[in-house]
């Protein structure tokens, strides 16, 4: 017999189940972020190098977000298609898309440790480090390296247990890990003085119990799909699926770790005496930019079970009201959000910095810098929904669009003609572009999309 939790995605009152399965899920997207963010804060606060702490901390989160994004690959890619297969009534294959995905990530999880450990401090400079910044980058950076795999774990299995319909225990498994987080940050930074070693060791601590509260739920009752051994051997007709539409939003995350060394690099080049602070701001700007997102990200997962286990099982108007609610409350949030970061830049820039000529520089660039997140909305809501629906190659395309095809691009031409100003141009040219084609491409495919019938 079905499980209670998966029946009610494909049953219950559309608004109903988009408000349970999103509000958990958007709270663990806010709450995800406070791990790197509430870092920044505390680290931006140190008494006397506050700022270049924050500019160190920030060269290495390009390399966080790749160990991220492979969390994603696995996570994102197969929890969907685990929907799918239960909104089709093929359990056995759910159970042995969770099973290879675990093993995976543990495989995931040894490879980039041992890869980062060995080239981490060249990478470090070339993501922007200077003299003055390396010896908070390297120390952060090098204690992270030893929870690989607990974010991997936690982040990458996690997807599991909302793609099952427990998106409150899915919200929890992020909700302890940064309320320890935040716990233990000002006691490791302050109380025992470890500044930036502090903040990296509360950070794995945190995600390791994150990891071991996932491990648990997936091997428990609860649970309707398992991690069991029999399903652990890894499987290419299971998992190359899976990959394939892993890659939508591995692309999304690693190419902010590519956003991030290019806007280091350039304001490295064209920064002059200004580059320490410049990239002190870019990392409170790209802060900002990934706590917008992350709710519109996290509406977007409470919504993806729904739509992919109804695309499953051919209830293709539950499909479409889902889809216009997401559409419709991720436009809404993106511009409202719009309006603070242009006309009071200032009140999200303080959070992470009580340096004057810090926050100064900060808010003045914000103002460009977020002044094309009034519509990402529009992009963010539909990408996600191909993602949903299983269509990885046109998920794919949108992912780079945004990011590969035109912001990195603008980011390194325009300096050559307008200099620090052309930088931060580019982000809102690339998001106003972006969002318009994602939304034209997605009305022009939904048709055809909707009237599909699975077997």
């Amino acid at each position: 017999m079905e499980d209670e939790k998966t029946s009610l995605l494909g049953t219950e009152k559309i608004g109903k189940l988009v408000l349970k399965m999103s509000l958990p899920a958007i709270t663990a997207q806010v709450i995800n972020a406070l791990y790197n963010i509430v870092d920044r804060i505390y680290i931006g606060r140190l008494p006397g190098v506050g700022s270049l702490a924050l500019a160190g901390i920030g060269v290495s989160f390009p390399l966080i977000m790749i160990i991220s994004a492979f969390a994603s690959l696995i996570g994102m890619g197969g929890a969907p298609m685990a929907s799918i297969a239960l909104g089709s009534k093929r359990n056995e294959d759910a159970k042995r898309i969770l099973g290879n995905s675990f093993s995976f990530l543990i495989t995931i999880s040894v490879t980039l440790t041992l890869i980062f450990f060995i080239f981490k401090n060249p990478l470090l400079m070339m993501f922007g480090a200077t003299e003055n910044t390396i010896s908070f980058a390297d120390p952060y950076f090098s204690i992270y390296l030893i929870g690989t795999i607990s974010v991997q774990l936690s982040l990458g299995l996690n997807p599991f247990i909302s793609s099952q319909g427990f998106s409150g225990t899915s919200m929890l498994t992020v909700l302890i890990g940064a309320v320890t987080n935040i716990i233990l940050d000002p006691i490791f930074i302050y109380g025992l003085n470890m500044g930036v070693k502090g903040a990296a060791l509360a950070t794995i601590i945190s995600q390791s119990i994150s990891a071991i509260w996932v491990l648990l739920f997936l091997t428990g009752k609860k649970a309707v799909i398992k991690i069991q051994k029999e399903y652990l051997k890894p499987s290419f007709k299971f998992m190359a699926p899976c990959i394939s539409l892993g890659i939508s939003p591995f692309i999304m995350q690693s190419t902010e770790s590519l956003v991030q060394v290019t806007f280091n690099s350039q304001l490295k080049a064209y920064g002059g005496d200004q580059t320490d602070i410049l990239i002190g701001s870019m990392s409170i700007l790209l802060s900002i930019m990934q706590f917008i997102s992350l709710p519109t990200t996290g509406l977007s997962q409470g919504c993806q079970p729904i739509i992919s286990y109804n695309y499953g099982a051919n209830k293709i108007d539950r499909v479409k009201s889902t889809f216009k609610i997401s559409f419709c409350t991720s436009l809404t949030f993106t511009m409202l959000v719009g309006i603070l970061c242009v006309f009071a830049p200032h009140i999200p820039v303080s959070i992470f910095s009580s340096d004057p000529q810090l926050t100064e520089t900060a808010s003045n660039l914000l103002r460009i810098f977020a002044s094309g997140v009034f519509i990402l909305g529009a992009q963010f809501s539909c990408q996600q929904t191909f993602v949903a629906l299983g269509q990885a190659k046109i998920s794919m395309f949108l992912a780079l669009l945004r990011k590969i095809i035109l912001l990195i691009p603008l980011a390194m031409l325009l300096p050559k003609f307008l200099g620090v100003e052309g930088i931060i141009m580019a982000e809102p040219i690339a998001d106003v572009v972006a969002a318009i084609s994602t939304s034209v491409c997605f009305f022009i495919f939904s048709r055809k999309l909707f009237n599909f019938k699975t077997n």
